[in-house]
């Protein structure tokens, strides 16, 4: 999530990944994939840097040794093996089987 500032001075948290467009003509205003409109303080350029900084954390929990699992509560990410894992279905280098379309 995302913390950025309404018009009227309140903050709120906005999960980056359902947001579908951001426009800057002249208040930030951000588009969600629902519809739904944010008019914003913060710059197209503020919003955009927030983004990456909430991917780029995202991305480094991934990386977390385990000794670090202990200090902070949260547990490195995995591949998922077994039955679901992709790696298990298909061979190596093959094309990944089509299903066909429902009309």
């Amino acid at each position: 999530m995302i913390v950025v500032t309404r018009l009227n001075d309140s903050q709120f948290a906005i999960n980056p990944d359902l947001i579908e467009r951001i426009h800057a003509s002249p208040d930030t205003t951000l588009v969600m994939v629902d519809g739904a409109k944010f008019i914003v303080t913060e710059s197209l350029d503020e919003v955009i840097e927030k983004i990456a900084r909430f991917r780029a954390h995202v991305i480094s929990l991934a990386y977390l040794t385990e000794d670090s699992e202990y200090r902070t509560g949260a547990r490195p990410l995995e591949i998922v093996g077994g039955p679901h894992a992709i790696a298990d279905i298909i061979e190596p280098g093959s094309a990944v089987p089509a299903r066909p379309r429902r009309i």
